[in-house]
């Protein structure tokens, strides 16, 4: 028996234990001495029976597939961050790119229910640090993750994207297209879980300690109280890693979350080099590019201007009196803006566009 189907039918065990199969795969090679394997990890004989009933035959097939990846934690490629968080995975399902897995790497997460502050800000923050040669990663989900993987791609940078489901079954189906565009672009997504298990809620958490696990720190976007990044962020801390936080417009409900991880010791980011300088010493590959925020070539149009609107209808003079231009030029780019559909034009002045898509 070779390594991968050992590896495969111990995933499908219940009460296994893991962390003894780990030390033996540190000292074996591909060939398996299951015997020896079954004794080593305590394995009772209703396991041993019910280890070898099992049908493996889809799971080898997904295997045999272009781009399909079965990574264990002996593998080279398996990263070196993950092995030292607790209840690590056994193995890693991959599609895509695995070498992406050992890249640096910044976990990106956020609400799903985002607003048009932290859609434009999580986008714009993904493609300056994607651009400064960080790997994005998150879980494909609905709002800032799939705004965080977006904006890697807008700039053609690297991005992982983490499931609580088996490859099989991308969640959810609405971003299909969004893994897809990974994958064209040399990206990865990837699973602890067999290709044929769907997602489930407790899942997800396992999902998160993953994320952060596999990052040098994680970045909470846009969150309220109640977020599950709140829960990836925990898991951070525990991995002794970095969380980042976006302060946000302190009235609305999804700043709540990340202003509460600001007053517990987060570090609070304004601006891409926030986050690149503080690996600048650790990561001397960065490569630190110019990041500016105000020309048309940035990942955000006009962002200066974008910085200043939000939900509450603002005139044009008051808009171009904080950003310090003048009125005439601030018109233009405005008109600009709802061109873009970023902004939209209301009683009393103008407002983020509510309608904006994350595709």
């Amino acid at each position: 028996m070779n390594k991968y189907e050992l590896l495969i039918r111990f995933s499908m065990l219940s009460h296994k234990k893991p962390s003894k199969l780990i030390r033996y795969l540190q000292n074996s090679s591909d060939n398996i001495d299951e015997q020896f394997v079954f004794q080593h990890c305590q394995l009772s004989k209703e396991q041993i029976s019910q280890f070898y009933q099992f049908d493996i035959q889809s799971i080898l097939e997904w295997l045999n597939q272009d781009n399909h990846y079965l990574i264990s934690w002996d593998d080279p490629l398996y990263p070196e961050q993950l092995k030292f968080i607790s209840s690590a995975p056994l193995c890693l399902f991959v599609i895509g790119n695995p070498a992406l897995l050992i890249s640096p790497q910044i976990a990106m997460v956020g609400s799903r229910q985002f607003t048009d502050y932290g859609a434009q800000w999580g986008r714009y923050f993904a493609g300056e640090l994607a651009n400064n040669g960080l790997t994005i990663t998150s879980g494909l989900a609905l709002g800032i993750d799939a705004i965080s993987h977006r904006g890697a791609l807008d700039v053609k940078g690297k991005t992982i994207a983490v499931l609580a489901s088996g490859l099989n079954y991308i969640t959810p189906k609405t971003n299909s297209y969004l893994a897809q565009a990974i994958l064209a672009n040399d990206g990865a997504i990837i699973s602890e879980f067999l290709p044929t298990i769907k997602a489930r809620a407790e899942y997800y958490p396992r999902r998160n300690r993953i994320i952060s696990g596999l990052s040098l720190g994680t970045f909470v976007v846009e969150a309220t109280c109640n977020s599950g990044s709140l829960i990836t962020a925990r898991y951070a801390l525990e991995q002794n890693r970095d969380v980042f936080a976006l302060p946000g417009i302190i009235d609305h409900s999804n700043s709540n979350g990340t202003h509460w991880l600001i007053k517990q010791g987060a570090y609070l980011v304004t601006e891409p080099n926030d986050i690149l300088e503080h690996y600048t010493h650790q990561l001397s590959w960065i490569r630190k590019q110019s990041i500016s925020t105000t020309t048309e070539n940035s990942s955000l149009l006009h962002s200066n201007i974008l910085a200043v609107i939000n939900h509450h209808a603002l005139p044009i003079d008051i808009i171009a009196d904080k950003i310090k231009e003048p009125v005439a030029e601030v018109a233009i780019k405005l008109l600009e803006l709802e061109l873009e559909g970023l902004v939209k034009a209301v009683t009393g002045g103008y407002i983020r566009n509510h309608s904006l898509s994350i595709d």
